[in-house]
């Protein structure tokens, strides 16, 4: 009887299973697995082999499950549900996880051939139906499990760029909304220097947006465009757009001397999110009455851009944790915590980095570095 040669031979099958899962190619079973997934099943199978020679054999479908598929509590359909979800967890693959139930197959076979062991036709009929089982709720748990990760993860990416667009939107609108006011308050003409702003801000808005509709077209490919600029206009643009909100929360914006001869190789869209989110952080915290710095050079073969702030210092452990999406690690929780991720991925996208330099008790200093360039003539 099959039921009493996998009894007999229980250890050597398991045995055996734990060599060929152990070895092959892209598993990485655990300890765990090994010593009580495999054991497990044969029990299984050896209490549904034995209730099929009673005097009530369909009560072996509580162990094993019916015949012909479909979706029916049994002791297999448990542990095998819960084999394929530890499986997922170990970053395999569905091909990975029916190979496991395969390997004891193949191992009951070996086996029996060498110990020439007859075995009934209903038995390997019973053999099959609970290795179609423990398969079918193995791989329907492990394809349940990996969709929800799936669409956690599809999730997770949509809100951060439906975030990083809205933060964007604000800013922009935001800076044409201080030029309006600044404009209709001071009865001025739309020609000079807050017209200017106002028009560049709506000009960024219109580039934000189609950039946004061209990434939707092309399905995710990049379509920024890298070129070199002056670093000194860029810094004037930046600036100008960014006073009118220093004014608003309390502070000035003091910027240094650029030398003309600097440039810079990049993205400028991405570049002036990227300074802009880091000078409107730096205007968020620093304190009233105090003032924003803003400075642009070269150190050796790399540009540096700073802001520096008067926050009153950092705490231990922000540095880096500050960079998060939706980190928001001060007490004024205004807006997403999205700003300086937005500066970090926008300065990587071009091939540089930022950093920040904490000076206890006066406050940060935020470091773009960038690949220097000289302007052309």
């Amino acid at each position: 009887m099959m039921h009493d040669f996998l009894s007999n031979n229980r250890d050597e099958l398991t045995q055996r299973c734990r060599i060929k899962v152990g070895s092959r190619v892209g598993r990485s079973a655990t300890e765990g697995q090994l010593k009580d997934g495999i054991p497990l099943f044969l029990e299984q199978l050896i209490l549904t082999l034995e209730l099929e020679q009673t005097q009530n054999p369909l009560d072996s479908r509580l162990i094993s499950g019916p015949a012909g598929g479909g979706a029916a509590l049994s002791e297999i359909s448990v542990s095998s549900a819960q084999h394929g979800k530890a499986l997922l967890g170990l970053g395999l693959t569905v091909d990975q996880v029916v190979h496991d139930y395969g390997d004891l197959c193949q191992a009951i076979t070996d086996l029996a051939i060498e110990r020439d062991a007859p075995f009934q036709v209903d038995e390997f009929r019973t053999l099959n139906r609970c290795l179609d089982n423990a398969i079918s709720d193995a791989v329907t748990e492990f394809s349940y499990q990996r969709d929800i990760l799936l669409a956690d993860a599809c999730a997770s990416a949509s809100n951060k760029r439906m975030g990083f667009f809205a933060h964007e939107l604000r800013n922009h609108l935001g800076t044409a909304s201080l030029a309006f006011s600044a404009a209709k308050s001071g009865n001025l003409t739309l020609g000079g220097a807050t017209g200017a702003i106002l028009e560049r801000s709506l000009q960024s808005l219109d580039r934000l947006i189609v950039s946004s509709l061209d990434e939707v077209r092309a399905m995710g490919e990049s379509t920024h465009v890298l070129g070199v600029f002056p670093l000194s206009d860029f810094i004037d643009e930046v600036s100008g757009a960014a006073a009118l909100s220093a004014s608003k929360y309390g502070c000035t914006l003091t910027v240094s001397h650029v030398d003309v001869e600097l440039a810079l190789a990049g993205n400028r869209e991405l570049l002036f999110a990227a300074v802009a989110n880091l000078l409107q952080n730096a205007f968020k915290f620093t304190r009233s009455g105090t003032e924003v710095k803003l400075s642009a050079y070269a150190a050796g073969d790399r540009i540096l851009i700073d802001v520096a702030d008067r926050c009153g210092g950092l705490a231990p452990g922000m540095s880096e944790r500050m960079f998060l999406p939706f980190s928001q690690c001060g007490a004024n929780r205004i807006g997403l915590g999205l700003g300086l991720t937005i500066a970090r991925q926008s300065v990587v996208a071009s091939g540089g980095d930022v950093v920040v330099r904490n000076v206890p008790g006066v406050g940060c200093v935020f470091t773009i570095s960038l690949p220097r360039n000289k302007v052309s003539t």
